[in-house]
């Protein structure tokens, strides 16, 4: 069977990676064409553009980018047509991916693609933009969650039966090798120092607006191990120069699982890294800074009490979220020297996180379950199409 699968981010790579090698367990001869990064092209996937090629953050950024979005969008299409997949696998990445299901459904319906359309990973509809559910429930054939208050949603508030699978970020760092890493009070290095994790995203615009705070704090803490984790595909040179200054400062690459198996606290850019952090244990405090008029817009249409997927799932909150203007150097300071010093405070969270990764595992193993659902909905179409 041939699949064509689409993700957007590091993460939706990381996810995508997982199932294709779920999906070649069940279907050896499985093809797999993608939209991803290098971690989908190591599992087995034809690479046809790089998730850093794609990525754009905020409202601002989108709109200064639209000629770039619409040329991959016209690009994707085409490809989609020319390659004939029997499965179009969309992996969040709601902007992007929402439209191409919409013209994936339109050319269906015109019998010039036969492509069943599954959606892995919700857009964060819940949040905002609600008014979308009713295109997608029209456009996608199987819908897969993994966060466990959206298959109520779906149910209750749409009547609309998806699939929840648990989350996948539960047994990738589960599987994660811990034998030959000790998680201790010691800095990546060795020196037998604490180690802060600084984690500021994979996109140029989000690592410019938040690593320079993240560096300036580490001037308060020089008895301490600082070390930011490099986003892949980007340049060495453009870390250096932000760095130069911090002379505790260190870097890795590719080694961000590594870093926090290491790390006794971390600063954390919104996204899915915060659920990774807390996967790891690590106590953390979240991080966000945009644009001025990308901040403005999303304040006034993102409807959630909280912006990190830990106290999101909670629905309480567990670590601390510094937002826009409250991301301030004294503010992080303030909050790392809690996460380093109070036992309290730590024991705490740590809490919190042992129930949260039981609250996230309650299915298996998820990328397993995908490929599986995946597969059985095929079979299924196969032996209704044959009695017909």
């Amino acid at each position: 069977m041939k699949y064509y699968i689409i993700a957007g981010e590091a993460s939706g790579d990381l996810h995508g990676s997982n199932l294709i090698r779920e999906i070649k367990k069940l279907d050896p001869v499985a093809e797999f064409r993608c939209w991803g990064g290098d971690k989908m092209k190591e599992a087995g996937g034809e690479l046809v553009n790089h998730y850093r090629d794609l990525a754009f953050m905020g409202f601002l950024e989108v709109v200064k980018n639209l000629p770039v979005i619409v040329r991959n969008l016209a690009f994707c299409k085409e490809d989609i047509l020319a390659y004939q997949p029997d499965k179009l696998i969309l992996i969040d990445y709601p902007g992007f991916n929402l439209r191409i299901s919409k013209w994936a459904k339109e050319e269906r319906d015109n019998k010039t693609l036969y492509a069943k359309i599954i959606f892995y990973i919700s857009p964060q509809v819940w949040a905002w933009k609600e008014n979308r559910v009713k295109e997608m429930k029209r456009t996608i054939d199987q819908m897969l969650v993994i966060l466990p208050f959206e298959k109520d949603y779906f149910k209750k508030k749409w009547d609309w039966d998806v699939d929840y699978l648990g989350h996948p970020l539960v047994d990738v760092i589960g599987a994660t090798d811990n034998s030959s890493i000790t998680k201790a009070s010691g800095s990546i290095r060795g020196t037998g120092t604490a180690t802060v994790a600084l984690l500021p995203g994979s996109r140029k615009q989000e690592i410019l607006k938040k690593l320079p705070v993240m560096l300036e704090v580490s001037k308060y803490f020089p008895e301490h191990q600082f070390v930011v984790a490099k986003a892949p595909g980007t340049s060495d040179s453009f870390y250096d120069e932000l760095m130069k200054p911090y002379p505790n400062v260190s870097s890795v690459t590719g080694k961000t699982y590594e870093l926090l198996q290491r790390s006794d606290a971390a600063l954390v850019t919104s996204g899915t890294a915060t659920l990774e952090t807390a996967l790891f244990g690590v106590p953390e405090v979240v991080c966000y800074k945009g644009s001025f008029l990308s901040y403005e817009i999303g304040r006034r249409v993102v409807k959630v009490k909280y912006i990190s997927l830990v106290n999101l799932i909670m629905d309480r909150l567990v670590v601390k979220e510094l937002i826009q203007h409250d991301m301030t150097v004294e503010n992080l300071r303030a909050e790392l020297n809690e996460l380093l010093n109070n036992k309290e405070y730590r024991e705490r969270i740590q809490k919190d996180y042992a129930e949260l990764k039981e609250i996230l595992h309650a299915k298996g193993n998820a990328s397993r379950r995908a490929a599986e659902l995946i597969l059985q909905e095929a079979e299924t179409r196969y032996i209704k199409q044959s009695k017909e």
